[in-house]
């Protein structure tokens, strides 16, 4: 599917105002360098913000809409340029973020209150930009982050259609994942996942509601974390449902989760449920211990494994690394109520993207939709374009539902927050007294299937991907790199208690720094097949 063409426009602004000399695509060694190497060259005088944006720039050009064509960004910012600029001139002599003129790319359902448009990936939202900048977006411009643009994303972050190709949207199309190109990226934060993994950008903003930042993350071979429920403001961010959305870092290693994380994580008075999160908001680069295996117990979700044998393969290396490194395992532990979540989740989810998306688009100036019965009849309307491979039954289900305050809604929020938190996540953590959870992530990425939808596998039909757990309680999860089949990267996952973060990012970083499991993307067109980019990296 082509792009619309304010896409096509802003990234050719960025393009013409670029001198001719900026032609070249960043080097694999700018392209994937981490935000630490990027800032030293940046003090040494050897590069700037301006460069590293002209090369990004490029590289979008040559791999995402050329080439390749991962179809990861919807859109660039016309802009990027001269902030770059307006960054590099004030850079010296002030005191900086890490992310000081680092490019973000952020999920196209984060709101911008510039000439970038935010759609969540439907034709309907693309009337109008939004009129104000998210909660997270201003923290990151306050800390000096430069927005390179928007990425595409599973329509609607995949609450539409139960038989969905995650990364798919009427906007931008398929994304594809940058180890396979017959390969899905998973869902719903696709594009800002591939783009990570592909050097498109160094950082980018991902959202979950139950896996959309774990799976994508895993299948595209990086690193992501979905917080605790309340350390990161949604205000501004196109939701399905406030009791599990959060906005969270993509990055290709810890260190850069972190830093993001630590820029975007705190309190906002537009959000309540982020009323405590200034008490529980650090910088989360002191968690970075290479050591952080050392003396911690973790156990073993064994519910959560035996879907896919590559993944429970790469699972047994993980433990066996961690072992290595004086972690404490406890294998296996028990997750209570497991196989009980899922019902109690879907009424939930039901009830609140009714509620939430209304209002979120009375926020929302310009647009001809005002409501969810809007967007329903918008896609009858327009089925040619945004139906032809899925029709939109969550939509309805969602629509047939009442008011928040329906016993149907209320028994079934209190039942899946006490099953997931206190009585799930609680308690095998108390149990044993266990640090973290650990279990796979996902497996490999499955072959895009746009008729069938997505083919993710579970060992117990009962029971949801391990991302589950730790959304619906609202407790904090982070996906590291873990090993390897076929070519396609495998991912572990450690879930633990609320505000947990700084644990979790010890653990991960301490296996990361021993594991050693990342490699650049070789942009197949299929598993073992030929590359897409000639000279890739």
């Amino acid at each position: 599917m082509s792009r619309p063409a304010v896409c096509l426009a802003a990234l050719f602004t960025a393009l013409l105002a670029a001198p001719a000399s900026a032609a070249d695509p960043a080097p694999p060694t700018t392209a994937y360098a981490s935000i630490a190497q990027l800032q030293q060259r940046m003090d040494a005088g050897t590069l700037d913000s301006r460069k590293l944006t002209r090369q990004f720039l490029e590289r979008i050009r040559q791999i995402d809409q050329s080439g390749p064509a991962l179809h990861a960004v919807l859109e660039t910012n016309p802009d990027a340029l001269q902030l770059a600029a307006a960054l590099d001139a004030a850079r010296r002599g002030k005191t900086r973020s890490p992310l000081y003129g680092i490019p973000v790319l952020l999920k196209d359902n984060v709101d911008t209150g510039d000439r970038m448009l935010t759609t969540a990936g439907s034709l309907a939202l693309t009337d109008a930009p939004a009129p104000h900048d998210a909660a997270l977006v201003e923290r990151l411009r306050k800390s000096g982050a430069l927005i390179l643009g928007k990425t595409n994303l599973s329509e609607w972050a995949n609450y539409r259609s139960s038989n969905a190709s995650s990364g798919w949207s009427g906007v931008g199309g398929q994304t594809r994942n940058p180890y396979a190109l017959d390969r899905n990226p998973c869902g719903s934060s696709a594009g800002s996942a591939a783009a990570v993994a592909a050097g498109l950008v160094t950082v980018a903003i991902g959202t979950e509601t139950d896996g959309s930042i774990i799976c994508p993350a895993s299948m595209n071979g990086i690193v992501g974390i979905k917080p605790t429920l309340g350390l990161v403001s949604r205000s501004g961010i196109v939701p399905i449902s406030h009791n599990q959305d959060t906005a969270g870092p993509l990055a290709r290693n810890v260190a850069d989760a972190a830093a993001l994380l630590s820029v975007i994580a705190g309190s906002d008075p537009r959000d309540p449920a982020t009323a405590d999160a200034d008490k529980h908001a650090v910088d989360y680069s002191h968690s970075l211990d290479p050591n952080g295996l050392k003396g911690k117990r973790i156990g073993v979700v064994r519910q959560l494994a035996g879907a896919e044998p590559n993944a429970d393969r790469v699972l047994e290396q993980a433990i066996a690394t961690m072992k290595a490194q004086g972690a404490i395992i406890v294998d296996p532990v028990a997750l209570p109520h497991l196989s009980e979540l899922g019902a109690a989740e879907s009424t939930v989810l039901q009830y609140d993207f009714k509620h939430d998306i209304n209002a979120y688009l009375a926020t929302r100036t310009g647009l001809k939709v005002k409501t969810l019965a809007d967007l329903i009849a918008f896609d009858q309307r327009e089925a040619a374009r945004e139906m032809h491979w899925f029709a939109q039954e969550l939509f309805e289900r969602a629509e047939a539902k009442g008011p928040l305050s329906e016993k149907a809604y209320t028994d079934a929020l209190a039942k899946a927050k006490q099953l997931a938190g206190p009585d799930g996540i609680d308690a095998a953590l108390a149990k044993d007294h266990l640090d973290a959870l650990l279990a796979p992530s996902q497996g490999p990425a499955f072959v895009t299937d746009p008729i069938l939808g997505d083919h993710i596998l579970s060992g117990d039909p009962t029971i949801g991907g391990a991302s589950q757990p730790a959304a619906v309680a609202g407790y904090p999860s982070i996906t590291v790199p873990a090993g390897w089949t076929h070519g396609l990267p495998v991912g572990i996952v450690l879930f633990g208690a609320k505000w947990s973060e700084p644990t979790l990012i010890s653990i991960a970083y301490g296996f990361e720094q021993h594991a050693q499991a990342w490699q650049p993307p070789q942009f197949l067109d299929t598993v073992e097949g030929k590359s897409q980019l000639a000279g890739s990296p």
